[in-house]
């Protein structure tokens, strides 16, 4: 292979455009993947991973108020105490549950850019267009999520 040919295979592994149109795997009795639908679910990762991050930022700020007025201070009732831990508890599960979100949505874009989107990483199978239509950051098709559930 020439060196502008290597190059240009280089340059398309590091594409993060849709993939073509009927290069992403599906199910059998589903129709291939068009160019629109590709797009839009790469639109829709994109605009959650924006929506995230903007949670993220707002959540850092509540996270340092709650820290700030957590010093248990003087006159402080354990009631008082006890609910500004509960909050802060509460704003520290929220914080985690949208960085897992955030990486998934990451890792999805990651996958179809690199060509690994749409198979199943337990099985290789494809997980079905109508799945990752509805839910785009599944890396598992039906049968190993529910494998998955059991345990």
């Amino acid at each position: 292979m020439s060196a502008s040919k290597q190059a240009a295979a280089g340059d398309a592994h590091n594409d993060t455009s849709p993939a073509a149109p009927g290069t992403l795997p599906v199910r059998d009795g589903e129709d291939p993947w068009t160019q629109q639908e590709a797009a839009e679910v790469r639109t829709e990762l994109e605009e959650e991973i924006a929506r995230l991050r903007d949670e993220l930022r707002a959540s850092e700020v509540d996270l340092a108020g709650l820290m700030r007025d957590y010093g248990g201070g003087a006159g402080d009732d354990s009631a008082d105490t006890g609910g500004k831990v509960l909050e802060r508890e509460q704003e520290l599960t929220l914080t985690h549950n949208s960085q897992m979100l955030l990486a998934q949505c990451e890792r999805a874009l990651e996958r179809l850019a690199n060509g690994s989107y749409g198979r199943c990483e337990n099985c290789d199978q494809p997980i079905g267009k109508l799945r990752l239509q509805a839910f785009p950051r599944a890396t598992l098709c039906v049968t190993c999520k529910q494998k998955q559930e059991r345990r």
